[in-house]
């Protein structure tokens, strides 16, 4: 049989790429139910919980929120559908692969992309955000489309410095930002930071299975996609915005997912969003305690440069030059049942990424970092040997 392999194991294969993540028992068999027929007002309330829950998540009183059954893809293209006209400029801050990807995708569907320059290893500067808007004499830039948390870096931007690089400049674009790796991992709060448009997906800090996206917008965004006449029909908030499920996800509603999403916000309520910043922050600082022990040997290194912009979601690590990333994670996901991922775009071949965001907790990061380390051991590639007990100590010190 060719594929991948779903022979069983003792135990657990422990997940810890940065999406898709370890979904919760509670989740699977919540989304173990027959769907209901459309009429049912039984569907009505689970949108309109999932609803509720989301903008809990995200801090916001005043946003509507819109699901798609799409990834995060998805979520950008309706951003990008309804706020920008063809021929249009966003300005995409340079942040690593995503907002690479991002602009191609603008790119792609007509929209004119202004990017600020991106260096390796480092966060958005929100200097060159207020540079770029300055220089926009014209006012042609209509809105900012910023990664909050890059999974490709593994960098993590300050989205209140963003907000405050657009009021500086005194720029009327409208601020939208990729919450996807960051949402119900680090602290974001939509309405406090002035941000306009959210953009999240269901596979990471949600814990649920891909497949399904969300967009939470604004008035002033709202009103702006209300002007524009590009034409569009799937991903419209305009014609989104309704009471009956059918027309709220323009077709049939995706319930299991739905299910699912419901189980994970009630999961997150229960353990409180503050709790649940703070396990992933503690988590975060074991991993790369680790990491800092390993690259002791010269092989590896952390890829992010700037402590305070480390993602609590994942860690990017670099290797040097020879050493094979792809092997690396065979062995580990073959022989010790750990997987985790690979570099993307530039990283490609040169770093590996270890994810600790969602149902995550200081048994499985052990268990994970101990899985790298006898990979490693096994391919030959030199690290410092304390970097378990590194993250034991970080865990212990809480």
């Amino acid at each position: 049989m060719s594929g991948y392999s779903h022979d069983r194991i003792p135990g657990e294969r422990f997940l810890h790429s940065p999406g898709p993540t370890h979904i919760p028992t509670e989740v699977l068999n919540a989304m173990h139910r027959q769907p209901m027929d459309h009429g049912d007002p039984r569907l009505e309330q689970l949108i309109a919980t999932c609803e509720t829950g989301l903008r809990r998540v995200l801090q916001t009183d005043r946003a509507d929120v819109f699901m798609y059954v799409s990834n995060g893809h998805g979520a950008w293209e309706a951003t990008i559908e309804n706020l920008l006209a063809p021929g249009q400029a966003v300005l995409i801050p340079g942040s690593g692969h995503f907002s690479e990807q991002w602009a191609l995708q603008a790119e792609a569907t007509g929209r004119r992309v202004i990017s600020t320059p991106y260096r390796e290893g480092y966060p958005i500067d929100p200097g060159d955000v207020e540079q770029a808007l300055r220089a926009d004499k014209k006012r042609e830039i209509a809105a900012v489309f910023a990664v909050h948390t890059d999974t490709a870096s593994s960098a993590t931007c300050d989205l209140k410095a963003i907000r405050a690089a657009l009021d500086a400049a005194g720029h009327p674009a409208l601020f939208a930002a990729d919450v996807v790796a960051s949402l119900a991992a680090a602290p974001f709060a939509m309405d406090a930071l002035g941000v306009n448009v959210a953009v999240g997906a269901s596979q990471k800090g949600l814990m649920c299975p891909p497949g399904l996206s969300l967009v939470a917008i604004d008035a002033r965004a709202g009103e702006l996609a209300a002007r524009n006449s590009t034409p569009r029909y799937y991903w419209d908030w305009g014609r989104r915005k309704a009471d009956y499920s059918y027309r709220k996800f323009c077709g049939t509603a995706p319930q299991n997912l739905l299910f699912g999403l419901e189980a994970a916000l009630a999961l997150l309520e229960r353990e409180g969003m503050a709790a649940v910043h703070a396990r992933h922050a503690l988590l975060a600082r074991a991993v790369q305690a680790a990491v800092e022990c390993w690259s002791q040997a010269g092989a590896v290194s952390l890829h992010c440069r700037v402590p305070e912009a480390r993602s609590v979601s994942v860690t990017t690590i670099d290797v040097r030059a020879g050493i094979d990333v792809e092997a690396l994670r065979s062995v580990a996901r073959e022989r010790f049942h750990v997987a985790f991922a690979g570099g993307l775009g530039p990283q490609t071949g040169r770093a590996f990424r270890i994810g600790h965001l969602g149902d995550v907790n200081s048994a499985m990061i052990l268990g994970c970092l101990a899985g790298v380390e006898a990979a490693m051991l096994v391919q030959g590639i030199p690290f410092g040997r304390d970097g378990v007990q590194k993250a034991v100590d970080c865990l212990a010190a809480g």
